[in-house]
């Protein structure tokens, strides 16, 4: 996975995700957490595992963020 357009691309995932959440759409932190996986494995291919720790900790956040949104009034 030597593209340097992933990175890009992951990026504007993660973007559209924050986007949609602050619309108060809450598939936006749903498409977020979607996107910390692709991350998670974009640090596993590229051998960086700063971006592995930092998926992790981002998708524990859009994962409870969605379920609390999922469950407002």
């Amino acid at each position: 996975m030597g593209a340097w357009w992933w990175s890009y691309l992951l990026a504007a995932g993660g973007i559209a995700g924050i986007w949609l959440a602050g619309r108060k759409d809450p598939r936006g932190w749903l498409l977020g957490l979607l996107m910390q996986v692709l991350w998670a494995l974009y640090a596993i291919a590229t051998g960086q595992p700063g971006f592995l720790l930092t998926a992790v900790g981002y998708g524990l956040v859009y994962g409870r963020n969605w379920l609390r949104w999922r469950k407002a009034p």
